[in-house]
């Protein structure tokens, strides 16, 4: 009996200071409890069957209302809330911004002998954002990614991921996108097209992208959250290497998925440390 809430960021992190509060039809406040450190809640309170309404706040965060039904069981699951930051579907500032390669991630999973992942990341990039002052669709992204940085957790792996087989990375150095142009698919959503260069082929790419807000930095400095996600397929960038099993399964599938958090810093050039 009672009631159970999740309450997570956009990007799937637990609130743990969040405040919910559920209120009868007449408005009249019957239960208020805190999330834990997993931002969960677990109240016991039995509740009456009935409608209600459950508010979630937290400093930081705009507010979230919901609504529930409570069964004759005295239960009511909320499931998972999702919390925006607060001005979060306001744009950042416009001009340039800087990619900080200390606190953002460049990964990509693979499917592996089709039953499992293999998931990997490129340890040094950079790139730059150019938020344009009247129409976001205008606005420019560039990145430069090193392409023996590529890391899976395992040497033999990387050293094969490396070789002429998959990236070439003697012949081929940098992988780079350019952005072409942006789609509004939301409030805070956007499809960025552009154009991503790997293995010496062009091809282009749209990210599905997120925007997670904006904030002050301990240093003075200002700060914008963006998450990215992606499908690739190897074939269309000339890595076609593959070592197929018995029963013809792929021991490394073809379509590799790429997801990105990035933290870009206010200005054209990162903080000196």
């Amino acid at each position: 009996m009672g009631l159970t809430a999740k309450i997570r960021t956009r990007d799937g992190w637990a609130v743990s200071h969040a405040v919910v509060t559920v209120t009868d039809m007449t408005g009249t406040q019957v239960l208020r409890a805190e999330t834990d450190a997993e931002g969960a809640v677990r109240d016991t309170t039995e509740l009456a069957p009935g409608a209600y309404t459950v508010i979630v706040t937290a400093v930081g965060y705009a507010p979230a209302a919901s609504s529930a039904i409570v069964t004759a069981s005295g239960r009511a699951e909320v499931g998972t809330v999702t919390l925006a930051r607060q001005g979060g579907t306001e744009l950042p500032p416009p001009g340039p911004w800087t990619i900080d390669p200390v606190h953002s991630s460049v990964a990509a999973v693979a499917q592996h002998l089709g039953i499992s992942s293999v998931h990997g990341r490129f340890t040094e990039f950079g790139g730059t954002i150019e938020i344009a002052p009247d129409d976001v669709g205008k606005s420019r992204v560039e990145a430069v990614i090193k392409a023996a940085s590529i890391d899976t957790g395992n040497g033999m792996r990387d050293t094969h991921l490396k070789s002429g087989d998959f990236l070439d990375v003697e012949r081929h150095p940098e992988i780079t996108y350019r952005s072409t142009g942006l789609t509004a698919a939301g409030s805070d959503r956007w499809t960025v097209h552009g154009e991503l260069s790997m293995h010496g082929v062009v091809r282009p790419v749209d990210l599905d992208l997120a925007y997670l807000g904006t904030g002050a930095d301990p240093w003075g400095g200002t700060r914008a959250a963006f998450r990215a996600t992606a499908e690739l397929h190897r074939e269309d960038f000339a890595m076609n290497y593959n070592q197929v099993l018995q029963a013809g399964i792929a021991a490394i599938g073809t379509t590799l998925k790429v997801e990105l958090d990035i933290q870009a810093v206010q200005g054209d050039s990162l903080p000196q440390a």
